[in-house]
């Protein structure tokens, strides 16, 4: 058990060096993000419009 217990503390430790070692995202790319994500939805939502006009066209 102790042996199990030191190897726990052991894996946190590393685990803890390496989330200090992670840089954090720079705003600019956490910006690209969220505009990436609106253009999306605004994409589908046109598309979705656009799906909806070609369906009452051939009817």
């Amino acid at each position: 058990m102790a042996q199990a217990t030191q190897r726990i503390e052991a894996a946190l430790g590393r685990i803890e060096a390496l989330t200090d070692s992670i840089r954090p995202v720079p705003p600019s790319v956490s910006s690209l993000v969220v505009k990436h994500e609106s253009l999306r939805d605004s994409v589908t939502n046109s598309l979705k419009e656009l799906d909806d006009l070609i369906e009452r066209l051939e009817r």
